[in-house]
């Protein structure tokens, strides 16, 4: 999948997510996100991610290439997270995937 600045490319790489110690997301079957100008970041499947630790921020975001975010944050950590609930056309295999702000390879 891809548009003019954004490429989504599956991933059987290990990746996991650690804030604080705690391991959140962990899987080998992560959307790889590819966007001019930023970092690639890996999109987990909510059954990849601990959500029973991450809450619901009041933080949304919007992007013109993706949609809007909903935001989660884990206890004092505000906003580590984001996922794309509806996004828009052309971006739909991110939807309900989690995305980190820190992603750690093993």
């Amino acid at each position: 999948m891809q548009n003019a600045r954004i490429t989504l490319h599956p991933s059987k790489q290990r990746m996991q997510v650690q804030v604080d110690g705690i391991l959140l997301a962990d899987s080998t079957n992560t959307l790889e996100l590819r966007e001019y100008g930023y970092p690639p970041r890996h999109y987990f499947l909510r059954e990849n991610v601990r959500m029973d630790l991450l809450t619901v921020s009041e933080t949304t975001t919007y992007c013109p290439f993706k949609g809007h975010t909903v935001c989660f944050s884990l206890c004092e950590s505000r906003d580590i997270a984001w996922s794309y609930v509806e996004p828009i056309e052309g971006m739909e295999p991110l939807a309900g995937r989690v995305a980190f702000y820190e992603e750690v390879r093993e």
